[in-house]
């Protein structure tokens, strides 16, 4: 979304001259929609003179329109600063702006703010583009100053005044620091007066921007403006894990999201009974296992044992309340039988809920590995269930199991391993010269 000043007019761009894209500092920086615009005010009623003016990142201030002149959300103004003047954009002006001073200003006095000079013309513009093109490296010199003198601290910021007579360093460090030298060797070399403002974590990356993990960009760069104390209780509330590197996000701290569901969360959770309530049943001591607060499910289980149970809150409540008379229940399968878990009506049409859904379409199917059988085989030995050899000598050799191996004994084909003559007395084997025809006289 561009702001007006980036808009074309007659061909040329104006304003930052990126015509949308807002890489000097982002056009949907905390912006506002004037929602009250096309609503006229009564008669008789002055317009509101206070205008919502944005500067560098999500820098803003109030300034009074003491000159009454016609500014439209957009506009690039020069305002007062004392000395010297800057440029900024307007971005809310009219009765939105009241509001705006209520909400985020409310000890805001009308008559000390500092006042609008003018519209910028193109010289001031283009004064105020130069010196945005000069930060990138006046913040890498300034680092180097910095690291020279060992000083605990990091710059992740500058701002140039729109008359280039200033530099504003935003830094941030662990405690305090002592960069008065740092500020005379910066103001040596760059011939400009020097500011220094520390800020948190949480400023800095509001002030940087960036891409959260959720895929958009960081909400305290677009549209939070309030940072509200963020602590582990409320990823516990919602079941989490506590899992440092999910939970933290670009500034290292908790994630500001964290408390936008804890309100509901909280009151569904009052119905529920706290996780270190143990049921007892003769069977034993159920313990809590988790909780499905959209469901409105406990799972419980028995000490030594893999399965668990599932029970609504109101089942609990029964069995706690006869546990508090004396009483205890068989197992807690018999709660079991009447339970109702309401689902929510919602279909899998597309299978957008499977993990492995666009793995099926790139997985190679695999062809059988199917062997033919040889041309040579035998038919005989196919019917008596001898596998078909590839190798006609393999398949000859399994059709005639009594023919006799290549070199081998005649009258030993078709013995199976090991079936021997019986040996003679001090003989370790069979006698080869031995008669077949008088061995059979002796045996008689």
């Amino acid at each position: 979304m561009g702001c007006s000043s980036c808009s074309s007019g007659g061909g040329t761009p104006k304003g930052c001259k990126n015509n949308g894209t807002c890489s000097s500092g982002g056009c949907n920086k905390l912006e506002v929609y004037d929602w009250l615009a096309n609503i006229a005010l009564p008669a008789g009623q002055a317009p509101y003179d206070i205008v919502e003016v944005r500067f560098k990142n999500s820098r803003k201030a109030f300034y009074r329109n003491a000159s009454h002149l016609s500014l439209q959300i957009g506009d690039l103004v020069i305002v007062d600063t004392a000395p010297g003047y800057d440029v900024g954009v307007v971005s809310v002006t009219g009765e939105l702006a009241r509001i705006q001073v209520k909400k985020k200003a409310p000890n805001f006095k009308a008559m000390e703010a500092k006042k609008i000079l003018r519209i910028a013309n193109q010289e001031e513009i283009d004064k105020w583009i130069k010196g945005r093109s000069l930060e990138k490296d006046l913040m890498s010199q300034s680092r180097t100053l910095a690291m020279n003198l060992n000083l605990d601290m990091k710059i992740s910021d500058v701002e140039y005044q729109g008359d280039l007579s200033k530099a504003t360093f935003y830094y941030t460090a662990e405690g305090r620091v002592d960069f008065r030298q740092l500020i005379k060797d910066m103001a040596d070399k760059f011939k400009v007066r020097i500011e220094m403002r520390q800020i948190g974590s949480r400023q800095e990356s509001s002030r940087l921007g960036g891409i959260g993990s959720c895929g958009r960009e960081l909400c305290c760069s677009t549209w939070l403006t309030d940072f509200r104390s963020v602590s582990t209780s409320a990823a516990r509330y919602q079941q989490l894990s506590l899992n440092p590197q999910k939970l933290a996000g670009q500034c290292g701290k908790l994630k500001c999201c964290l408390n936008y569901e804890l309100d509901m969360y909280l009151d569904a959770i009052k119905s529920f009974p706290k996780t270190d309530t143990k049921l007892h049943t003769e069977k034993g001591d159920a313990f809590h296992i988790k909780t499905d607060v959209f469901k409105r499910i406990i799972w419980y289980a028995y000490p030594g044992e893999m399965g668990t149970i599932a029970l609504s809150p109101e089942r609990v409540a029964e069995i706690k309340k006869l546990n508090k008379d004396g009483v205890k229940p068989k197992d807690l399968l018999e709660f079991t039988k009447v339970e109702k878990v309401v689902e929510i009506g919602y279909q899998n049409v597309v299978g957008q809920d499977s993990v492995n859904r666009f793995e099926k379409s790139f997985v190679k199917k695999k062809r059988p590995n199917k062997k033919r059988p040889s041309n040579n085989a035998n038919p005989a030995a196919t019917a008596q269930g001898v596998k078909p050899a590839s190798n006609p000598n393999q398949a000859q050799k399994a059709a005639n199991p009594n023919q006799a191996p290549k070199g081998g004994n005649p009258a030993n084909a078709g013995q199976k391993k090991g079936n021997h003559p019986p040996r003679g007395n001090g003989q370790k084997g069979p006698n080869k010269n031995t008669n077949p025809q008088g061995d059979k006289n002796a045996n008689s």
